[in-house]
């Protein structure tokens, strides 16, 4: 199917204070061939094709942009795919929510590698991210645990955490290897020591934070979507400070997914029916661009950024597949 290519002239907003208006960023739509399939967690491999889970229909597949052709990965097991990243090698790794287990698909062959959970209480992979030496990380968030697999042994590691209904949701690993994860059901952060496995725990300033995805700057400073709140937060691990600011869509704007573009500029999504995306500089403290997604509504679960095209990929609940091109 070819794309719907939507340019749109969007307005700036610096937290509420002016607007003005700028050119260049390109929306485009791919309408799923899947029905009602909950296309989600796009990731981009080196061919320029963009993968991504259909998480209620149980499959992988990948759309080639230029042409708008999709291509279809069965999953026969009822894995519920719910995150996928891609290796340098283009296999495709991803999170059987519903199995439990981490797959690794190979293009080529089609055929799917199974990693087990260890544990009958690790129920539900979440969200995968890679470390500096190519292990995978990941949440396990009904079963309150984080979990590693070891790339080179195939063992998974599983780490309880202390309080019961964390709710180990978004997760992110920094330049030196530390992973960062969001506790949905908390107000709080976690981090892991890679060596040691000791979790640490970091309280948000309000109680009634609840972060749902996170991304890292350059210089180590933690990003939160606060899904309760409408807010961005701001968390610096080297002076242990926070900082927040409220979303364009006020405190019922329910951010869900994040990206970080090649500018650092943070993009998250917000709720409702078109779904917007706004954008956050970092240097300025300021949101400099709120825009709809045409197609869009339910949620936009998580975003990718590709920094080889500069582009952000989402999956829409309504059953598509989007791209921000940033100029």
């Amino acid at each position: 199917m070819r794309p719907v290519a939507i340019t749109i002239l969007f307005f700036a907003s610096c937290l509420g204070t002016s607007t003005g208006l700028a050119t260049g960023v390109e929306i485009s739509e791919w309408a799923v061939p899947y029905q009602h399939s909950r296309p989600r967690d796009p990731f981009v491999d080196s061919l320029g094709r963009v993968w991504f889970c259909g998480q209620a229909g149980g499959y992988l597949a990948y759309l080639e942009p230029e042409s708008g052709e999709f291509k279809k990965y069965a999953l026969a097991d009822g894995a519920g795919p719910h995150n996928l990243i891609i290796d340098e090698h283009d296999q495709i790794w991803f999170a059987a929510n519903t199995r439990p287990y981490i797959g690794r698909l190979d293009p080529k062959s089609g055929e799917v590698t199974k990693y087990p959970m260890p544990d009958s209480t690790a129920r539900d992979p979440h969200t995968l991210a890679f470390d500096r030496k190519g292990n995978i990380w990941f949440t396990a968030q009904w079963s309150n645990l984080i979990g590693r697999l070891n790339m080179g042994t195939g063992k998974v590691d599983l780490i309880a955490l202390p309080d019961s209904g964390s709710r180990p949701y978004g997760i992110k690993v920094d330049s030196n290897g530390q992973p960062w994860v969001v506790l949905f059901g908390t107000h709080k952060l976690a981090t892991i020591d890679a060596e040691t496995l000791a979790i640490e725990l970091v309280e948000l300033p309000h109680a009634k934070s609840r972060p749902r995805r996170l991304e890292i700057s350059g210089d180590g400073v933690i990003w939160y979507g606060d899904y309760s709140r409408g807010m961005l937060g701001r968390y610096d691990p080297g002076s242990k400070t926070f900082q927040e600011w409220q979303l364009p869509g006020g405190s019922g704007s329910r951010p869900y997914g994040m990206a970080m573009d090649h500018r650092e500029h943070i993009w998250l999504a917000e709720g409702g029916s078109p779904n917007r995306l706004v954008e956050f500089d970092i240097a300025k403290q300021a949101f400099d661009t709120v825009i709809d997604v045409p197609n869009a509504g339910g949620s936009i679960r998580h975003m990718y950024f590709d920094d080889g095209r500069q582009s952000i990929w989402f999956g829409e609940d309504t059953n598509f597949i989007g791209r921000l091109r940033i100029p």
